[in-house]
């Protein structure tokens, strides 16, 4: 067997991704769970070959083998809920009462023109690509720019995203031409069919501000695409109530009367579910984005994640936008459903560590309606991955890896970010641009635009001497 073996981790971004090597890690994150003894080849920006080391050694026998040691390779987390253009206020918000979209993030996106919204989506990204993201959805801009600045920025941070195009014809007391509103939002839809990152979707914010005829519209327009419809329902205690008031039913009844509740709708927080609307959930085949750092800063509730699971509702981890850290994500998501809902009946388990790897990665990917092209490790998919250091004294001695990826892994264990078989971020930074100078850029710009914004903070922000 003509092969050589390099029992070091990648000395340099180039090495990792090097040709005509197989990369043979401690422990391989397999959908089926973590594995020790694996190797993986990638070719092109895809996994060619993933299965035993010592089977791909005799497959391939004239490749390097680069053993890294104390490494795990895993698959990229999926973001299912982000808002990319929030990124100069996230700090805005804590402390505040609910529906801070009113009062802080319809007047800040609204004052960004093009150039700040390319800056603050970059930022965003950025902070994303830092905790270990290699797919993010973004669920819509309430900038009047168009979302080509968010696709710049995206691009060049190098992240994959499902980019969605707001397409709602009530603003206020004003009703929009739906048919022009529906027919810049097909126009969308076919506008990436070609774009190696960006998956095009549709989001309808709330249902209020849409008639139920665009709901219905939009929802089989990206039915129809294959793409996923966006929505945020049942997140706050007055969204519900008002939803009641106006309309006589509570926000995903709305899409369900609207026909904008189906196997194409993913569904943002949903927290404050009625035991009938999880019925009528389970039934129409719709997906929620289980958000939890969310709920802790800013929700009413925490969603009934670990039962959607249960009742085969497709669940996964979104970060609205709160915190761009995926191992964070996941110790929040099993956290909040153990308060919730674990501890007054005893669950000391609520689905361990595995389903909400899982919920972070593969079964994100499905809801994304990209479980062809990545969120696991195997043959065929996109080569994104992230390479995690395991020889730190949090995970020394480990009995039980996805729990101990679930509660005890850091973002700084991250050593490498791989999307599409390049390496984007390596120990912490980009590799190929200068993200010290976009963070000058935005320290310079972001508090005059916050300060011109005509936001309104409940808790205003301490005077600085």
């Amino acid at each position: 067997m003509n092969c050589t073996v390099s029992n070091h981790l990648a000395a340099s971004p180039e090495h990792l991704v090097a040709p005509d090597q197989l990369l043979a890690p401690d422990w391989l994150l397999l959908p089926e769970g973590p594995r020790r003894d694996q190797a993986v080849l990638v070719v092109n920006g895809h996994f060619a070959a993933v299965g035993p080391l010592a089977l791909l050694q005799s497959q391939y026998p004239g490749h390097t083998v680069r053993r890294l040691e104390n490494q795990l390779l895993m698959p990229g987390f999926i973001d299912t809920h982000h808002h990319l253009s929030q990124s100069f206020g996230k700090g805005l918000v804590f402390g505040e009462p609910s529906e801070i979209f009113r009062r802080v993030w319809i007047p800040l996106e609204g004052s960004l023109d093009t150039d700040l919204l390319y800056l603050t989506s970059k930022l965003a990204a950025l902070e994303s690509l830092r905790g270990g993201f290699t797919t993010v959805c973004d669920a819509g801009t309430r900038s009047k720019e168009g979302v080509e600045a968010i696709a710049q920025a995206v691009h060049e941070v190098g992240i994959r995203c499902v980019l969605a195009k707001t397409c709602n014809d009530l603003e206020g007391q004003r009703v929009l031409d739906a048919s022009h509103v529906l027919s810049v939002a097909e126009h969308h839809l076919s506008e990436w069919d070609n774009d190696p990152l960006i998956t095009p979707s549709l989001a309808i914010p709330i249902p209020e501000i849409a008639t139920d005829h665009t709901l219905g519209a939009a929802y089989r327009l990206c039915h129809e695409a294959g793409r996923v419809f966006q929505s945020h329902v049942n997140e706050h205690l007055v969204a519900v109530e008002r939803s009641l008031e106006r309309y006589g039913v509570r926000p995903l009844e709305h899409l369900h009367r609207a026909g904008a509740l189906g196997p194409g709708a993913l569904l943002a927080h949903a927290t404050l579910l009625t035991s009938n609307e999880i019925c009528l959930l389970r039934d129409s085949g719709a997906a929620v984005s289980y958000n939890p750092v969310a709920s802790a800063w800013k929700g009413n509730a925490v969603a009934q994640a670990h039962l959607m699971h249960c009742l085969k509702i497709p669940v996964a981890l979104g970060t609205d936008g709160t915190r761009g850290d995926g191992f964070r994500l996941l110790d929040y998501a099993e956290a909040a459903q153990r308060f919730a809902h674990g501890l007054p009946v005893g669950d000391s388990v609520c689905g361990g560590g595995q389903l909400w790897l899982d919920m972070g990665t593969q079964t994100a990917a499905d809801v994304l309606g990209l479980g062809k092209v990545t969120g696991r490790i195997a043959p065929g998919k996109a080569a994104d991955f992230l390479l995690v250091d395991l020889a730190v004294p949090e995970l020394l001695p480990s009995w039980n890896l996805p729990w101990d990826l679930v509660r005890l892994a850091n973002r700084d264990q991250i050593q490498a970010v791989v999307v599409q078989g390049k390496v984007r971020l390596w120990q912490g930074w980009p590799t190929d641009w200068d993200a010290r100078s976009l963070m000058r850029q935005v320290d310079a710009l972001a508090r005059s635009v916050v300060d011109q914004a005509p936001i309104h903070k409940v808790h205003p922000l301490p005077t600085v001497a």
